[in-house]
Parts: C-alpha cells; sequence; structure tokens
C-alpha cells in the first residue's frame, strides 16, 4: 500500500522533516486500508458529492489544492520575507490531509458513491483530524485539518491554515455553480 500511495501522492516527498512525511503517509495509508476506496478509485471519483455531475477527480482536486497552498506560501514568503513566518511542511502535510477523512464519509451502493452513515454524522475535517491523532500529527497541522472547511470560520486560523484554506476553496468554487 506504501508505494501506491507514494503513487498518487508524489508530493509527500515535498514534505522536509523525515517523520512527519511518515506520518502524512501513514494517516493515508491508514484512511484508505479502512476506506471502500482503493488509490485507483480516488483517480476517477469525483471530488465532491455535493456537487452535480463533477467531472473532477478527488486526487486532481487535492494535487490542485496542495500545489496551490505550496505556491501561494511561496510568494508570500518571497514578497512579504521575514514579516511573514509560516512553516512550508505544515503547509504541505496539511493541505495533503484536509480531505484523508473523506474517505471514512464514503460508502459505495449499488456501485455508486454515496455518503457513509458515519460521514452522515461526523464530516472530514473531524474524522480526519482523528487520523491525523492517531498517527502523532503535530498540533498546527491538525488545526489546518479541522479549520480548512467551514467549521473553521468561526475560529482562528494560523498563516498555513489560512493559505491552505484559500487555496482549497480556490480549487473547489468554481465547480459549484
Amino acid at each position: 500500500m506504501r508505494e501506491k500511495v507514494l503513487k498518487i501522492w508524489p508530493e509527500i516527498n515535498w514534505i522536509q522533516d523525515p517523520e512527519l512525511r511518515e506520518q502524512t503517509l501513514q494517516c493515508w495509508i491508514y484512511a484508505i486500508e479502512n476506506s471502500v476506496l482503493s488509490p485507483e478509485d480516488l483517480d476517477v471519483i469525483p471530488f465532491s458529492l455535493l456537487i452535480k455531475d463533477c467531472n473532477v477527480s478527488f486526487m486532481n482536486h487535492k494535487r490542485t489544492a496542495v500545489q496551490l497552498s505550496v505556491e501561494i506560501a511561496k510568494i508570500m514568503k518571497n514578497n512579504f520575507g521575514d514579516s511573514i513566518k509560516f512553516n512550508m511542511d505544515h503547509v504541505i502535510s496539511g493541505a495533503i490531509l484536509i480531505d484523508v477523512g473523506k474517505l471514512i464519509e464514503y460508502d459505495m451502493k449499488d456501485g455508486k458513491l454515496i455518503t457513509s452513515p458515519a460521514g452522515k454524522l461526523v464530516r472530514h475535517p473531524f474524522s480526519g483530524l482523528a487520523i491525523a491523532d492517531r498517527f502523532g500529527i503535530p498540533a498546527e497541522v491538525q488545526h489546518v485539518i479541522a479549520t480548512h472547511s467551514k467549521e473553521g470560520d468561526l475560529g482562528y486560523r494560523t498563516v498555513e491554515s489560512l493559505i491552505v484554506h484559500h487555496a482549497d476553496f480556490v480549487s473547489f468554487e468554481p465547480f459549484k455553480a
């Protein structure tokens, strides 16, 4: 499973800290092993069940959000220099992990992807946070997972969370209409 996850997530290797890189990988391995989906399915399934006739795959959306997060962070660092402080590894790991809980949200019925009973009760920011905690992901990255979606709108967001939140929505909102 390790090689399959690294194949769909080459961005995991962008994480410089070897411990965080391994923890991030382990979260995805666990989520896939506890999902009705295979790594190959993630390249085919729609990235959201909320969008009718969504033709953008889960991994296309996910990898776009990660890549946008990194580019936003680089531009901010280039333009603001030492005036802005953030941890790039936390941006990357957080962006990779924000939707790991979605694998628990999904179920299959008659060959069709649906929301699982657990997914109806606990949205992916919460199940993703639980997965991340299981593997010792630092609180700073757990914060990114927990606050990346609408659940984070009423609270404080770190710079890393702000970057990932906006990158995620930039790669989601255009397809909602």
